[in-house]
């Protein structure tokens, strides 16, 4: 039997929100990337600027948690960039939460 190549035409198409999610996420983890990384360099020495950064990354990975989650309910949409947004702003979260509960607890 042959197999004609076929066409799927859709009006489908990626939500903003998820987008927007995704962005955030990936600004959050770089973020944080860069604050772990300069706070290792400096031998833990790390000035107070870097707790306001974590700050902001925890705010926009509410804000991009709760766009992922919001563009999943959209009707008739691709949710690559939902799922995916939802899954970087959780892991910002993790870490942040993580950094937090090691400093809560002085190991050394």
């Amino acid at each position: 039997m042959i197999r004609r190549n076929s066409y799927m035409f859709t009006n489908k198409s990626h939500t903003l929100k998820g987008i927007m999610a995704t962005i955030l996420g990936i600004i959050s983890l770089s973020t944080l990337g860069y604050i772990i990384f300069m706070s290792y360099r400096s031998a833990g020495e790390i000035p107070s600027q870097y707790g306001a950064a974590a700050f902001l990354v925890t705010i926009f990975a509410l804000i991009g948690s709760g766009l992922g989650v919001v563009s999943k309910t959209e009707k008739d949409k691709y949710y690559f960039f939902s799922y995916l947004g939802i899954t970087l702003n959780v892991l910002a979260l993790a870490i942040v939460s993580a950094i937090l509960y090691a400093g809560a607890y002085d190991i050394g």
